[in-house]
């Protein structure tokens, strides 16, 4: 069962769960039509979280049965972006297998046509300490501070492009470029460094698969992409979190970056292309679609986050003609302040 709560210029959203959401609806009209999925599911975590998360054997099923599904929706140049976390054994102070099974589970999946591009690491120092028992408690562990991004395709050329993403030059290279002077010839990695090697200008150096959120040598400048913010999950100044401020709204607990999001989405897709979210939460994946010039879809669970997600496209200067169904969310946003 589907049910429509708002629509924007571009995009959409549904309540409901995504496994049967995109069995029946998202198959039957969006088959071959996504040029990217992007998402971050929930993680199998051992503690219950309000937004939903199974383990062990249960997660893994679940996670397979994704497969298919994604391999269905997705064009043929098209990709998958998944974000997920590390998991730990229950109740031992041991790093589970579990997200390592499911990423195999997934590309050799003899039901679907997958297979993973590149992985990303997405370091963020301001995590809290977890898992807490074995870093703050029992002190034998350190601090789990990042997360995992996996590219997956369903051939080996899905549709990229490096040059939309490039990262600021370092003021080494910038200095390089300006006087053209370096040291040309082969270096004792083997590598060949021409006379022109670096006296171009290519508008930015080529983007890495680290994202620090925040910098992990303070010495130094973060050198993200223009479009990854170089802040961290817990930015508070954005209209979303002072709208929730303001109303005593609880932001959804496990957002995707925005910055991710706007990485891939100018990495791997056009404008109008056209993106799913099948785990949206607070809607970010639809907000930064809407404001790149991208068609989405976003599907999500929970009713209560899923109303609270209206506020993101009530933004002022998205200008995203926001129109609500079902019931008058904005006035069920306003009436849980």
């Amino acid at each position: 069962m589907k049910k429509e709560l708002y629509k924007t210029k571009l995009g959409k959203l549904y309540i409901g769960d995504s496994v049967e959401l995109s069995r029946s609806y998202l198959r039957r009209y969006y088959k071959n039509k996504f040029n990217l999925i992007i998402t971050s599911p929930p993680f199998p975590l051992n503690n219950k979280k309000r937004y939903g998360n199974l383990q062990g054997k249960d997660y893994y099923n679940w996670f397979m049965e994704l497969a298919p599904i994604f391999s269905d929706l997705l064009a043929d140049d098209g990709s998958l972006v998944i974000e997920i976390g590390n998991a730990w054994e229950p109740g031992r102070p041991v790093q589970s297998l579990l997200h390592l099974e499911c990423l195999l589970g997934l590309v050799k999946n003899p039901e679907a046509d997958l297979r993973l591009i590149q992985e990303f690491i997405c370091y963020n120092p301001s995590r809290l300490p977890s898992p807490a028992q074995w870093v703050t408690v029992n002190r034998i562990r350190t601090v789990d501070s990042y997360t995992h991004v996996w590219w997956i395709a369903k051939n080996d050329f899905p549709k990229a492009d490096n040059s939309k993403v490039l990262r600021p030059y370092s003021k080494k290279m910038e200095r390089l470029i300006k006087t053209k002077k370096f040291n040309a010839g082969k270096r004792p990695s083997e590598h060949g460094i021409s006379d022109t090697a670096f006296a171009r200008d290519n508008g930015g150096s080529i983007a890495h698969n680290l994202f620090e959120l925040d910098p992990i040598d303070s010495s130094r400048d973060v050198r993200l992409p223009h479009n990854v913010l170089s802040l961290s999950n817990t930015n508070s100044n954005d209209y979303y979190f002072k709208r929730c401020r303001k109303e005593n709204i609880t932001p959804h607990p496990a957002r995707m970056h925005g910055g991710l999001i706007n990485f891939f989405t100018e990495f791997l897709t056009e404008e109008n292309d056209l993106i799913l979210d099948p785990f949206a939460g607070s809607n970010t994946t639809g907000y930064f679609a809407e404001r790149l010039k991208r068609r989405w879809i976003s599907v999500e669970a929970n009713e209560d986050y899923a109303y609270d997600s209206i506020i993101r496209f009530e933004e002022p200067s998205l200008d995203s003609k926001l129109e609500i169904f079902a019931e008058t969310g904005a006035e069920r946003v306003r009436a849980k302040a």
